[in-house]
């Protein structure tokens, strides 16, 4: 990974008609207005008075308008399929449907594009068109973790993270949900034009110009729709009722009467993700929710989690959400409206789904000694470094800066 940089070299060029400033964003009826908006916000208003180098934009239509929208909205786009042979990058922002196919003739577009060395961006479900184009075969990818599973288990060849808030391939990009495509659109303006170009605008946009972490921290325990009829639902079911016990991923293969390696391949073909990987974020799910919600110590938190030890606990809770566990817990009490205080040990409240990121600005002066003061002089402080960070980036919660936050970048 790199931190900043361009994006790898793909080794191949544009063809002659093709322009590196022509962006061409392909819309489809049914498609998400926010979405849509977001490369038309990025790429297609001039801010050049801002130190913004200016795009061309073309909006293409993907199929016969008029294309309708979110809130029953009607959009005619000014450009048919014809103009995406000019685009040096082509932003796919969503598709109305991770069930149905994508239009012939788009699909036909997009692998045209990519032959002549155009950039090919697919943001949140924009992905699967890219899947069913073939684009993304062999690739890393990332889309809404909601559709990940989906996506991993449809187009098998495709390698889907779904914890990343965006992957850079090179010449093919994804990213996660709705916010994390300003994310991309971000990143392909600092590639193109460096870091002062993408600061500039993040400021316009009054988003920051890097978001720290992954799509760990939006995780919910609810089950992917399509595993319901798999035989693994009951497996899988059955881990995220006994999280609380110290189990491994034998132990789930067993339930399942499959060998390591076979379970290891299902289980990755249904959810996207590998079980270890799987199970460790359950855990760590589990533990934000208990962290927010009840006043178990950090020790008692990660037995009730299936924590071998508690320096097990940060160690992964650090490398997943860039935060030690009482940085975490005094963080988040500190931004909770006033009145809002934790339930008794164990009870329910609000899910860690909806917490914001927190970033050192927003954190009071308070919080931050208090959190310092859990940590270093807590009955669970310890001197012991993390564990071995396997590639994941982090930062510290109130300082500090990740390697690349929320992004992989090809090697």
């Amino acid at each position: 990974m790199s931190q900043d940089s361009a994006a790898p070299e793909t080794g191949r060029k544009l063809s002659g008609r093709r322009r590196r400033e022509v962006v061409a964003v392909l819309l489809f009826s049914g498609g998400p207005i926010f979405e849509s908006s977001i490369p038309l916000s990025v790429f297609g208003i001039d801010r050049q008075d801002a130190g913004v180098p200016r795009y061309r934009l073309l909006v293409c239509a993907g199929e016969d308008g008029p294309l309708r929208t979110t809130g029953g909205l009607e959009l005619t786009a000014p450009y048919g399929l014809e103009a995406i042979s000019r685009a040096g990058t082509v932003v796919v922002p969503a598709w109305r449907s991770i069930t149905s196919p994508p239009p012939a003739e788009a699909l036909d577009a997009l692998r045209r594009a990519h032959e002549e060395g155009a950039r090919i961006v697919g943001l949140c479900t924009g992905a699967f068109v890219l899947a069913a184009a073939g684009l993304l075969d062999g690739r890393p990818a990332t889309t809404h973790w909601m559709y990940a599973p989906t996506l991993a288990k449809r187009y098998p060849s495709v390698h889907v993270d779904p914890r990343e808030l965006f992957v850079d391939d090179g010449d093919v990009l994804t990213s996660a949900g709705t916010a994390a495509g300003i994310d991309l659109c971000l990143h392909i303006v600092r590639t193109d034009h460096g870091t002062e170009a993408a600061g500039a605008l993040a400021r316009r946009l009054v988003v920051p110009p890097r978001r720290s972490g992954g799509q760990e921290r939006y995780l919910d325990r609810s089950l992917p729709e399509e595993i319901g009829a798999d035989p693994l639902a009951e497996v899988v079911a059955w881990a995220l009722e006994h999280l609380h016990e110290q189990f491994d991923v034998e132990t789930l293969a067993a339930r399942a009467y499959m060998s390591r390696r076979t379970f290891d391949r299902r289980f990755r073909s249904l959810t996207g993700s590998a079980p270890l990987q799987w199970l460790i974020t359950q855990r760590v799910l589990q533990a934000q929710r208990l962290l927010e919600t009840s006043d178990y110590s950090v020790d008692e938190v990660a037995g009730r989690c299936g924590f071998r030890s508690p320096v097990a606990l940060r160690g992964h809770f650090r490398r997943q959400l860039g935060s030690s566990p009482a940085a975490y817990r005094a963080a988040y009490r500190a931004r909770r409206p006033q009145g809002d205080s934790a339930g008794p040990s164990g009870s329910s409240g609000p899910s860690s789904a909806v917490v914001e990121s927190m970033v050192p600005s927003q954190v009071p002066p308070t919080a931050r000694r208090a959190a310092a003061a859990s940590t270093a002089t807590g009955p669970t402080a310890t001197s012991a470094a993390p564990p071995e960070h396997h590639g994941r980036p982090h930062a510290d919660a109130f300082g500090g800066r990740a390697a690349l936050p929320g992004q992989r970048s090809a090697p």
